[in-house]
């Protein structure tokens, strides 16, 4: 539940929103935190010192629903001479640490970043004889604090979330989101570490698809250079009727698909509805039982397992070093700095995950059979993994959103991992990794083709390669929410 009010309004959780100029005595009682972020505000909107504001009536820090205490919405001219329309700015309040005393964030230094260590903005076209700012945004970006929250994912610059719906709630085509760096907002350094603004950009779902199949950044690019679809400060229109390929022919062919044939793509994971089942034999100790996701409990991914993953999925496509939303960050780290040299060999070590979990700790089995399981939304990313992912010697991997258990599919190139060309199916606990080699790749993608369409067939599908020892079924949605998976 939230309100709204102006931030000057007294409200129950805060005094009004000072500006740099605010009285010594009344800033020393504000939030460190949020003092920064308004300071920052005002420095773009200095005429604007009360903006009107969505505010959480119970916090979330006080058992409400809503983690972003406050989403503040500025009216924005644009600049008609370099095509930048007038918008609505909306800027949230809660993702970084406000308050520093560990209600919400734990304090990790100022030299780091403060709690996720962003802020969500959205810039929203302003509709002509509109004289506030629609309030349904605010919900929007409670949305995805939300998952942010529960999920420790965090975000970052060229992530995409797909939202199967239109933003707005009406029957928009802009029903999905990319993520950029905010064109005006600077990073902020708090007392509680450093605060950067992503935006959220709403596009249609063929620019969605294609950011998967090539990467978030160059088609972030491409709606920059078609006015009406963003422009430069990627202002969403919900009243937008055309894709940009419809708009422009010739930017599916000309950049997207030759930019998938040169560098593939940089989708190096997602959160997904997936499993995974042992079909060798089963060994004589229970303890090591190879049934991942039927029966008992499932295991846990180790530190060291969970810490190799959310690597992997930072550091992304080694030419493009930025991953694509949703990496899998079961720790709170912001991922800010993803810039790594160029390579042709993709790695799924790294440094800072070494020193973890021993590996000894957790024995890696060496697996004959393997079954695996996707809905229908991972399963039409398989093409994707396969042939913009492992063709171009890198990984992909699968994490679970509906238990602890992931997936990563490896080519030969790929250092570090610990499935081989002798044992290509090998788990660590419930994290199973499968190398595939060029030729079998080229095999499952022609068996695989009509993935491409899935409106075409009916749940559940079943493919299987009995000559490798490997079945994969698209399976409805309520299999994966049922408690065995």
């Amino acid at each position: 539940m939230a309100e709204l009010r102006p931030s000057g309004a007294p409200g129950p959780a805060a005094p009004p929103a000072p500006g740099p100029t605010a009285p010594p005595a009344f800033a020393s009682l504000f939030p460190p935190g949020l003092h920064a972020i308004y300071g920052e505000c005002r420095r773009l909107y200095p005429d604007q010192p009360n903006p009107l504001q969505v505010t959480a009536i119970v916090k979330y820090w006080l058992g409400g629903p809503d983690p972003l205490d406050y989403v503040s919405m500025y009216r924005n001219m644009g600049s008609p001479s370099a095509n930048i329309p007038e918008h609505w700015h909306y800027i949230s309040f809660g993702l970084s640490d406000l308050y520093g005393d560990s209600r919400v964030h734990e304090f990790t230094g100022t030299d780091g970043p403060s709690g996720f260590g962003f802020e969500l903005t959205f810039r929203l076209k302003r509709e002509t004889g509109e004289s506030a700012p629609p309030t349904w945004p605010a919900e929007l970006m409670q949305g995805l604090a939300r998952y942010v929250f529960q999920s420790e994912n965090t975000f970052c610059s060229g992530d995409h979330v797909s939202w199967h719906s239109p933003l707005d709630n009406s029957e928009s085509r802009i029903q999905h989101m990319l993520l950029t760096e905010d064109p005006q907002m600077q990073p902020v350094q708090t007392p509680f570490g450093v605060v950067t603004f992503l935006q959220i950009v709403g596009v249609c779902t063929e620019e969605l698809h294609a950011a998967q199949q090539w990467n978030g950044q160059g088609i972030l690019e491409l709606l920059r250079t078609v006015p009406v679809a963003g422009g430069p400060w990627l202002i969403t229109d919900m009243r937008r009727g055309e894709t940009i390929f419809e708009i422009d022919p010739h930017l599916q062919q000309e950049r997207v698909d030759k930019g998938i044939e040169t560098d593939g793509s940089n989708l190096s994971g997602v959160s997904a509805k997936c499993a995974w089942d042992d079909l060798s034999q089963p060994p004589e100790d229970d303890e090591d039982s190879r049934s991942i996701c039927i029966g008992t409990q499932p295991r846990r991914l180790s530190g060291k397992d969970t810490e190799q993953i959310r690597e992997t999925l930072r550091r992304g496509l080694e030419i493009n070093s930025k991953p694509v939303l949703p990496p899998i960050n079961p720790q709170r780290q912001n991922g800010l700095t993803h810039d790594r040299a160029p390579s042709r060999k993709d790695s799924l070590e790294s440094d800072s995950s070494t020193a973890i979990i021993p590996h000894e700790l957790i024995r890696t089995r060496q697996l004959e059979s393997v079954h695996l399981k996707f809905n229908q939304e991972s399963g039409a990313l398989i093409p994707l993994c396969l042939r913009g992912r492992l063709l171009h010697g890198r990984h992909f991997t699968y994490k679970s959103i509906t238990g602890d258990m992931a997936i990563t599919f490896v080519s030969t190139g790929v250092e570090g991992a610990f499935a081989t060309e002798e044992h290509p199916y090998a788990a660590h606990g419930p994290w199973l990794q499968i190398l595939l080699t060029e030729e079998f790749v080229e095999k499952m993608l022609e068996d695989l083709e009509d993935l491409t369409s899935p409106e075409e067939f009916k749940l559940p599908k079943e493919y299987s390669w009995p000559e490798k020892k490997l079945k994969v079924s698209i399976l409805p949605d309520m299999v994966f929410d049922s408690p065995l998976h």
